[in-house]
């Protein structure tokens, strides 16, 4: 079937969130309370037309351009200049652009009807919210879709705007200012090196869009050492925007905003956009160098296991959530770059499948993220607080959060037949089969395991401490509260505990339920209906693909797979003997001489806080004071001093000004002889004529 005319209908995907941007933002006096609805009606017609376009690229609607792989493309000419050079503005459709489509505007749709009632209380302020949402929908679904990486550059540092304005939401509050700040400024540092990159690529193709840049033909003809180093500098971005080791202490303090910003951030827009670089750039990596997808790979295990670690202990529900995406970033990292490494060295099927496990992975992170940091939301705007350790028994008063909060869990841990087991499991499996080529990947493997096992440690922990025990002081003062507004002033400890019904309203449950739907089925919805999840690598030849029934059975079969379940197991089972059981005593194992001091490093995140803050205070500050010294010196001291050298000189012919025309011939005559002796002497130099 021809979905031409569908695809030529997606440059309207971002334009909808933009119109809402424009109307709430411009005009939303005019419509006082409405803007959240027109928010919802906008980017909910953006994921309408997203998911049309994504089935219609899905099933194989893409016009087909042979060896070059199936796409659709449609571009208008932006900048033309005299030299020939133009530079051209578009839409690029494949099927890594169906998959963002769907993460995007699906968990976009939700979070913006959730806020609704989480933001229900913010008065005036809740148009400045729905103002910033939808520029952010916008400019993410606008990077998704943009056909060059110049155009992805555009929307990749609106995206950075958008996100400095969410984390500083609540601007009166120093931390929540100072975070927006940090967050801003490191991630600069990644965009920095984004944009040396683009430099390079360009001076090496003479251009950055896709198509061209993606032909074969051009691809084995380009200098692999300047390609190397262009998406090495790219890859640098990446690390900035997705918060990977060493740019990635961002992140947690991130947690500053609304908790919907957070939700937002970290399943659908911010922190993807550096997963989605490096999955679109693939084509290029696979004709670097082969160091640069191990420098990937490595990168992504080391950031994967080193978040996990600062999981174990923290005591805030939000940034329990926040270690754990950088950690899961980690895991796609990990799987992206040994796909390209694996299609460096020519072993395309094994390739193949860890591009696919890494995306897969991405579209079920998306789903199980945004229910978890939703379902944390639903938590703190009942208890008032983020602190797990004033929590405890929330279940009896929020039964249906805890129940989908709970499956989250399950699907992050890696338990089947939830969602997030096929794609971590897979991912996995083939980290582990590189290492028949190169042994350092039976080491990330390793790593990786290890990284899984505290993922299921962590998570549940944060179940646990959050749902059952006994009531915390949060709790019991959030009940005593509810217990007022429902039954006048009887005290809540007389109800009985199956009349008490979810206290989170339906508004906010709705958009958890349908994502715990998700979070279970969407790892086996897309096996049986697309084959291998989200095979399409363009400008490769035919894509490897398999059916459903063929991934269960190599899963199924392998020793790999195996132990990945028993290590979630083991995870959780170790959590619940130590946090619901308390067979464990957690806090004397702790306070051992030789765990305590692991245990306040991790607190203090192996100190790059104070690592960054040392960097801005001594380096960059300390660097400022020098530039200053050399601009106030050496800049200011030469034009001052040229300023000064005029006056006197001015000065000195001020005096030859006498008014009397024998002193002005006099002058006319002298400077006539010393012009001629200058210029004899200059003839005499150059051998015209002979001295004297």
């Amino acid at each position: 079937m021809d979905y031409t005319w569908l695809f030529q209908l997606a440059w309207i995907i971002p334009i909808l969130p933009l119109i809402s941007f424009l109307i709430v933002g411009f005009l939303g006096a005019k419509f006082s309370d409405k803007g959240g609805m027109i928010a919802i009606a906008l980017v909910g017609a953006a994921m309408a037309l997203s998911l049309a376009i994504a089935y219609a690229a899905l099933t194989g609607g893409l016009p087909s351009h042979g060896a070059e792989g199936a796409y659709y493309t449609d571009t208008i000419d932006w900048v033309v200049l005299g030299s020939g050079f133009t530079l051209s503005i578009g839409i690029f459709i494949d099927t890594l652009t169906a998959l963002m489509l769907i993460v995007v505007s699906f968990v976009a749709t939700l979070v913006v009807i959730y806020s609704i009632g989480y933001m229900g209380e913010e008065g005036d302020r809740r148009r400045r919210y729905f103002t910033e949402i939808s520029l952010f929908v916008g400019v993410m679904l606008g990077l998704v879709l943009a056909s060059s990486f110049s155009l992805l550059f555009i929307f990749w540092e609106l995206v950075g705007l958008c996100s400095y304005l969410l984390i500083g939401f609540w601007f009166e509050r120093p931390s929540a200012a100072s975070a927006a700040k940090k967050a801003f400024l490191v991630t600069r540092v990644g965009d920095v090196m984004f944009m040396i990159g683009l430099f390079i690529l360009f001076n090496l193709f003479g251009t950055l869009n896709y198509v061209e840049m993606f032909d074969p033909e051009v691809l084995t003809e380009v200098d692999q050492s300047l390609l190397t180093w262009g998406c090495f500098f790219m890859f640098g971005g990446a690390i900035g925007k997705s918060a990977q080791f060493p740019l990635h202490d961002w992140l947690p303090d991130a947690m500053e905003g609304p908790t919907t910003v957070s939700a937002l951030i970290h399943a659908a827009t911010m922190v993807k956009a550096g997963v989605y670089l490096v999955a679109r750039m693939f084509p290029l990596l696979v004709h670097s160098y082969e160091w640069l997808p191990l420098f990937i790979a490595v990168i992504g295990v080391v950031t994967a296991l080193m978040a996990a670690t600062m999981a174990l202990n923290s005591p805030n529900i939000k940034r329990v959530l926040a270690y754990s995406t950088i950690s899961q970033l980690g895991f796609m990292f990990l799987g992206l770059g040994t796909g390209a490494y694996l299609f460096a060295v020519g072993i395309y099927e094994e390739g193949s499948l860890g591009y696919s496990a890494a995306m897969f992975h991405l579209m079920n992170h998306a789903f199980f993220k945004a229910l978890l940091f939703l379902s944390a939301g639903a938590v703190i705007h009942f208890v008032h607080t983020e602190e797990m350790s004033k929590m405890g028994g929330l279940r009896k008063y929020m039964p249906i959060t805890s129940i989908v909060m709970l499956l989250g869990a399950i699907s992050i841990a890696g338990i089947p037949p939830l969602s997030g087991f096929w794609s971590k499991d897979e991912l996995l499996a083939v980290v582990q089969s590189a290492g028949s080529d190169n042994w350092v990947f039976y080491l990330l493997y390793a790593m990786g395991v290890c990284a899984a096992f505290m993922t299921a440690f962590y998570m549940f922990r944060m179940w646990f401490k959050t749902f059952t025990g006994p009531e915390g002081e949060a709790t019991k003062h959030a009940a005593a509260h509810m217990a007022h507004d429902d039954h006048g002033h009887k005290e809540m400890e007389h109800a009985k505990p199956g009349k008490i019904k979810e206290h989170t309203p339906a508004v906010m449950t709705v958009p958890l339920m349908l994502l715990a739907v998700l979070a279970v089925f969407s790892g086996m919805a897309a096996l049986f209906f697309f084959g291998t999840p989200f095979y399409g690598i363009i400008f490769f030849e035919e894509p490897i693909v398999e059916t459903g029934a063929e991934i269960l059975e190599n899963v199924f079969t392998a020793w790999t797979t195996y132990l990945s379940i028993a290590v979630a197991a083991g995870g959780i089972g170790l959590a619940y003997l130590a946090f619901y059981k308390k067979s464990i005593d957690v806090d004397a194992f702790v306070n051992r001489p030789a765990v305590k001091p692991l245990y306040n490093m991790l607190l203090a995140r192996y100190g790059f806080t104070k690592g960054y803050d040392w960097v801005g205070v001594k380096a960059v500050y300390g660097f400022s004071l020098v530039l200053d010294w050399f601009d106030l010196h050496v800049i200011d001291g030469i034009v001052n001093g040229l300023a000064r050298g005029t006056a006197k000189a001015g000065r000195g012919l001020r005096r030859v000004q006498t008014g009397f025309v024998q002193t002005y011939a006099g002058v006319v005559v002298g400077g006539a002889v010393l012009m001629m002796l200058l210029g004899y002497f200059i003839l005499v130099l150059l051998g015209v004529v002979r001295p004297w």
